[in-house]
């Protein structure tokens, strides 16, 4: 597996997925930051603002999505890279635009070799393009 040693915020409203995606994260060296709401994940960012180099985000949640919740924390850490996750078909969340056509995504389930390498892919994504890659 590949590993790194940056700091992820994880904001997933699923305990068990949360739990078992930064166990992973955490295994392969990252500093994961975990959040159940999209409020609490917008009060880490702010109490951790230099250390976030990586957003992970489940794209339906109460109250705010994953799009708002990304837009709201670019807005104060434009820096941050952003990998939506969801149990939603692509085309679903395309469609009812929550997420638009060249996001980095993630479907749900997915093996945690595969949330592995998509958080290392964005993370290695050159300046620029990591807000811009295509929904896989």
């Amino acid at each position: 597996m590949q590993r790194g040693s940056e700091t992820i915020l994880l904001v997933e409203d699923d305990p068990q997925l949360r739990q078992l995606s930064s166990s992973v994260l955490a295994r392969c060296g990252y500093k994961v930051l975990l959040a159940s709401t999209p409020e609490e994940g917008l009060a880490i960012t702010r109490a951790n603002l230099r250390e976030i180099k990586l957003l992970v985000t489940d794209v339906v949640m109460p109250r705010m999505n994953g799009r708002q919740l990304a837009e709201q924390i670019l807005r104060i850490a434009p820096e941050v890279r952003v990998l939506y996750i969801s149990g939603y078909t692509n085309n679903a969340i395309v469609h009812y635009g929550v997420l638009e056509s060249g996001l980095s995504f993630l479907p749900k389930p997915f093996t945690l070799a595969a949330l592995v390498a998509k958080v290392r892919e964005v993370l290695d994504a050159a300046v620029g393009a990591a807000q811009g890659q295509q929904i896989e």
